[in-house]
């Protein structure tokens, strides 16, 4: 079993105590820039186990009454159709689910902004679209020279020709599809509105990574380092926090190369700065919630294997330069690492040689190893995910769970009818399988009810599967790492 590293009811509470301390250090009005994923963090839950993917919606939750949501979303990057790496949804669509979800949980969604706004065609008819489904959309406007000409800056020809968003909440939580959104930019624009209305407001800061107290070179903060590798961010000490108060503290480059602009910002708009550093502007508690700092150490250890492997197959793919797996193979050296301290790699490719054909290894929540190979009947994925099953049903491994007529009419389906070269049944398809043999065989209901138990098991493969088999492992939340080489030499692989 993993260990818990992790206390996330302790973190809900210190969290939203520490955010209503700063709502009321600013007088009653605060602006959230909330970086990173508001729910399903999966990162988070991966490197802090007992966090749970959805603990920041938890936390908001306790300030449900005082909160309201703002999304900003940069007219160019609709205009461009940029995508979510993960979802691979438009970034405009996305902004439609998290309104969706937001409202699901019981949060207020005020209004949407739409940054970096000129005129861009497909902006407007998406500004038209939210409109017309009863969404307040304000427009944020490119301020030349931005943010280095702070007269301009923060005057009505910068900040002040943005409109001017209407909040009734004493928390303004901002949030974005994705990076370079203009979230802290839209803040900063309603703190000159607020001021020039005589409104008191503030702003702060809301990153779950790094964590600003754990050490620079802390697993936890390296497997911050390693998962925005193509970000290029890198970890530091906060010098403006080890000059003004002689502590030692972590935040990154971006944040601690913008804060003397940041600083000037808030003189001009204030007359003084409320903050003496970047971490000052952070209300992050996650450091003071972890319990067991080794289970920690080891989980980010593991982050870091597994986003070298993710990495090593991009740059496989073609995806990648080789400059983001450069990174992470340092990290990895620095800490020592090597690809086959991921359990499942090693047990993987022993198969795999045994065999001479692709092969998969999935560890079980109690430390089990089960491997399945290539088949006439089934791909590794799939094999080594219906083995599991049987594992966790207890159902002895020359049982057959799925009926031969059953797999014979899938694969006629595919070969004959849907003219695929592959007539081996991945993943998705054997899991219907399985549902379809449930239906008459005890073992196959028994096998198809431990499903829930792989959220969180680790997987590895010989070889890149396809984005079939990857989609159903991320949709059962399992941990999925590929040796960086396909089965065939072909050009083309769906």
């Amino acid at each position: 079993m993993k260990k818990i590293g992790f206390d996330s009811a302790r973190y809900i509470r210190l969290q939203s105590e520490r955010i209503r301390e700063r709502i009321e250090q600013f007088g009653g009005k605060l602006y959230l820039e909330f970086g990173g994923k508001l729910f399903d963090d999966y990162h988070a839950s991966r490197v802090l186990p007992g966090f749970e993917p959805d603990n920041k919606i938890k936390m908001l939750l306790e300030l449900k009454d005082q909160a309201e949501i703002v999304i900003a979303i940069s007219a160019g990057d609709i205009e461009k159709n940029k995508r979510r790496g993960d979802l691979g949804i438009t970034y405009d669509t996305d902004v439609m689910r998290l309104i969706d979800i937001f409202r699901g949980f019981g949060l207020y969604v005020g209004s949407i902004v739409l940054t970096q706004f000129a005129d861009q065609p497909s902006a407007v008819t998406f500004e038209n679209r939210m409109t017309a489904l009863g969404l307040k959309v304000y427009r944020h406007y490119p301020i030349p020279n931005y943010p280095t000409d702070i007269r301009l800056v923060v005057s009505d020809e910068g900040y002040g020709r943005n409109d001017y968003i209407e909040t009734t909440r004493s928390l303004v939580v901002v949030t974005a599809p994705g990076p370079g959104s203009g979230k802290m930019a839209t803040c900063l624009s309603q703190l000159y509105h607020e001021h020039k209305r005589g409104v008191k407001a503030g702003y702060a800061k809301f990153e779950t990574f790094p964590i600003w107290n754990l050490p620079l070179k802390h697993p936890v903060n390296l497997a911050y380092e390693a998962a925005t590798a193509d970000l290029n961010d890198v970890n530091m000490i906060d010098p403006f926090h080890l000059e003004a108060y002689g502590q030692t503290t972590v935040n990154y480059n971006r944040d601690v190369e913008i804060f003397p602009v940041l600083r000037t910002i808030f003189e001009r708009i204030y007359g003084e700065c409320p903050y003496k550093s970047p971490t000052d502007m952070g209300v992050n508690m996650v450091g003071l919630s972890i319990v067991d700092d080794e289970a920690c150490r080891e989980a980010s250890r593991q982050e870091i294997i597994r986003r070298y492997f993710k990495a090593a197959c991009q740059v496989r793919q073609g995806l990648s330069s080789g400059a983001e797996l450069s990174k992470i193979e340092l990290l990895m050296s620095s800490l020592n690492l090597e690809p086959e301290e991921r359990t499942v790699v090693p047990a993987a490719l022993a198969v795999a040689d045994r065999t001479g054909k692709p092969a998969a290894a999935i560890e079980l929540p109690d430390g089990t190893i089960v491997t399945g190979k290539t088949t006439d009947l089934f791909g590794p994925a799939s094999a080594a995910m219906l083995n599991a099953l049987k594992a966790l049903a207890g159902i002895p491994d020359e049982i057959k769970l799925i009926s031969p007529e059953v797999i014979g009419t899938i694969q006629t389906l595919k070969t004959d009818y849907m003219k695929s070269q592959n007539p081996r049944l991945h993943t998705d398809e054997m899991l219907v399988a399985l549902a379809i043999s449930a239906a008459s065989d005890e073992n196959a209901m028994h096998a198809m009810q431990k499903i829930n138990e792989l959220n969180g098991c680790e997987v590895h493969c010989s070889v890149i599967l396809s984005s079939v088999d990857d989609g159903v492992f991320k949709r059962l939340n399992m941990h999925l790492t590929c040796e960086p080489t396909y089965e065939k030499n072909n050009l083309y692989h769906k």
